[in-house]
């Protein structure tokens, strides 16, 4: 099965907690606090493989979690650090924000990795809060939550001649000819219903990467049919290679159509170099025609991939164009990297609402999911953390009333004066 659209959640790995205690040995008095800190929780990596080339075990296992931190203990012994989780995908894979649908990261070489989950911080034990002002501090940190994301994934596949023609035109055919490639074969339209890929083998050590894009019908780009589904794969092909059966298919308005759908849904294709490619030379009627053809389409090519006439030449026309086309995205100059300013960003964000405020920011939002609020002390804590980020006096200046629902990473709480 061919999967190249799946939606994953994924979340990093939580932060371990910290740990509350005190140093006990004889003969030592007032040992003091020695509880450890809580391990980093791992992060989640989304990694570009290339031995995968479907999305299919995502399809099966939405849903991945981070390795979480080990707790502190007692004697200063802190928890080891989350391992770090790598999710394989097939290298051309798009990752986007499932709500916003941003671009996040575009996975198109072996090994590439984007961090798709951060992991939560962990912990400090009491000993890490031990001062001149509390000596004997009796609280500790909860590890943070792992970062949280909903992602869309999109295969493109990658290849170096991309075939489009309408159904039943000899794409398949071509492919299982030319490569190891074994795509479904029949008489009747629509029998390719996934995208098919073929590695073709030269001489002199040379290969061709070959996609049958299938479905391409006219207004395939307004949803019709299965083209609109696959028309992306062909973003990535650097040679657009039409397949025309000049027998059931009008050869001028078979091109017209083929050649709009492509531009209707991306105007790169414009620079893309083309081929055209008159199908099933062994047919008498099809080699009658292509005379009359090829003199309004001068470059066009004549082929049978039955008996194999015309396909070495027109693999060969393939790599030269394919190389032609490299050289000249050598020659171009790179884009100048975007000038950088330098913003100030606030620490916090006040919203408010009309029962009080929604706060956001990293170090106060920390804070708070961090917090045992079933302890004094690291209620006491928190109340010292955000006074110094600034937020109480920020607050006050918004005009802040006894009573009102201060919410900061999802908790809501009292604001008083």
């Amino acid at each position: 099965m061919f999967i190249d659209r799946v939606r994953i959640k994924v979340t990093g790995g939580a932060g371990g907690n910290g740990c509350t205690s005190f140093l006990r040995e004889k003969f030592v008095a007032q040992g003091g606090p020695n509880g450890g800190n809580g391990g980093d929780g791992g992060d989640v990596y989304i990694v570009a493989s290339s031995r995968l080339g479907t999305l299919q075990d995502l399809r099966y296992h939405p849903e991945w979690r981070g390795n979480r931190g080990t707790h502190g203990m007692g004697s200063a012994m802190h928890g080891k650090c989350g391992e770090d989780l790598e999710i394989p995908v097939p290298m051309g894979t798009v990752i986007k924000d499932r709500h916003t649908e941003e671009i996040l990261c575009d996975l198109v070489e072996d090994g590439q990795r984007f961090l798709a989950g951060h992991g939560g911080k962990g912990g400090g034990g009491n000993a890490r809060f031990a001062s001149g002002k509390n000596r004997v501090p009796k609280f500790h940190e909860m590890g943070e939550p792992g970062q949280e994301l909903e992602l869309q994934l999109e295969l493109k596949l990658m290849a170096d001649i991309g075939i489009v023609g309408l159904p039943n035109a000899g794409k398949s055919t071509f492919l299982s000819r030319v490569s190891n490639a074994t795509p479904k074969i029949a008489d009747y339209p629509f029998t390719t219903l996934t995208p098919n890929l073929g590695v073709v083998s030269l001489d002199e050590y040379r290969t061709l990467v070959i996609a049958d894009i299938p479905g391409i019908i006219e207004g395939a780009a307004q949803g019709k049919g299965l083209g609109h589904d696959f028309l992306r794969h062909i973003e990535r092909t650097k040679v657009l290679l039409f397949f025309i059966d000049p027998l059931f298919q009008d050869p001028r308005e078979t091109y017209d159509i083929l050649l709009n759908e492509l531009l209707e849904h991306s105007d790169e294709f414009k620079e893309r170099p083309k081929v055209l490619v008159f199908t099933k030379a062994d047919i008498t009627e099809n080699k009658e025609q292509f005379e009359e053809l090829s003199q309004e389409f001068v470059d066009s090519r004549l082929i049978s991939s039955a008996t194999g006439e015309g396909v070495s030449d027109l693999l060969q026309l393939l790599w030269e164009t394919l190389e032609a086309y490299n050289r000249k995205l050598e020659g171009q100059e790179p884009e100048p990297e975007p000038t950088v300013e330098y913003t100030y960003d606030a620490p916090f964000t006040i919203t408010e609402t009309e029962d009080g405020f929604i706060v956001d920011g990293k170090k106060v939002v920390r804070a708070v999911r961090m917090t045992n609020f079933d302890n004094e002390e690291g209620l006491h804590h928190l109340d010292i953390v955000l006074e110094k980020s600034g937020l109480y006096k920020a607050l006050q200046r918004m005009g802040a009333e006894e009573g009102d629902t201060i919410v900061i990473g999802g908790v809501e709480m009292e604001y008083r004066k």
